[in-house]
């Protein structure tokens, strides 16, 4: 992200972006470490920590609005938080999901531990599950990938639905967020929500804040209408 690809974001607000919620303050996004990546450099590119981070805290208000219990709540926030930090550029990368998920398979006690998380095994696979399959549409599935769906096809919906909602950070609005390509009701009230969050990390990134601060700024920003 540069300062002019921000400012034309900004100025180009589209009009279901108008915030009619103030957001409280309780929703806390998990910050992937940059080591989790498979190559640091992505770590700061525009699917790395802070996108990561702001589709779990999307990901967490999805949840409380549609009332999932704290496992799968739980388990749907760690999805979010590492669904692509095994990307190795910022292009389609088809296998990322696929990589992410193994990752987390073989990491999921230190990453678990990191986030202060306690989880039921089950909590942890569905979230793989979820992240395997988060990048790709539901029309062009295969029939191992429908499989892995229908093992947890409520939190794959959730994440996919997270994901969507921070492509306002894209630098063409063709390329934001498309709600026909989803099968989660996401309330009007959230695509300002997401706007907002993002304008907000992203500018304060862009000023010298580190991830976790720009991350809080946004969460500041979410937290009061304008």
């Amino acid at each position: 992200m540069d300062q002019s690809t921000l400012s034309w974001i900004g100025a180009n607000r589209p009009t279901e972006t108008a915030r009619t919620v103030a957001v409280p303050d309780h929703p806390v996004p998990l910050l992937p470490k940059v080591a989790w990546f498979a190559r640091e450099q992505a770590a700061e590119g525009i699917h790395g920590v802070r996108h990561n981070a702001r589709v779990c805290l999307l990901a967490d208000l999805l949840a409380q609005h549609l009332g999932l219990d704290d496992d799968h709540r739980a388990a749907l926030r760690l999805a979010a938080a590492v669904h692509d930090c095994r990307r190795h550029d910022d292009q389609t990368d088809p296998e990322h999901g696929q990589r992410a998920a193994h990752w987390l398979a073989r990491h999921h006690q230190v990453v678990t531990a990191s986030f202060g998380l306690h989880l039921p095994a089950e909590a942890v696979t569905a979230a793989g599950f979820a992240v395997s399959v988060h990048n790709v549409d539901y029309t062009v599935f295969s029939s191992a990938q429908r499989e892995v769906y229908a093992r947890a096809p409520r939190l794959t919906d959730l994440l996919k639905a997270a994901d969507c909602l921070d492509r306002y950070r894209l630098p063409l609005d063709p390329w934001w967020p498309d709600r026909t390509r989803l099968r989660v009701d996401v309330p009007a009230w959230m695509y300002g929500v997401a706007f907002d969050l993002m304008l907000a990390s992203e500018q304060a990134r862009l000023v010298g804040a580190t991830h976790h601060e720009a991350i809080a700024a946004g969460r500041h920003t979410i937290s009061h209408l304008p």
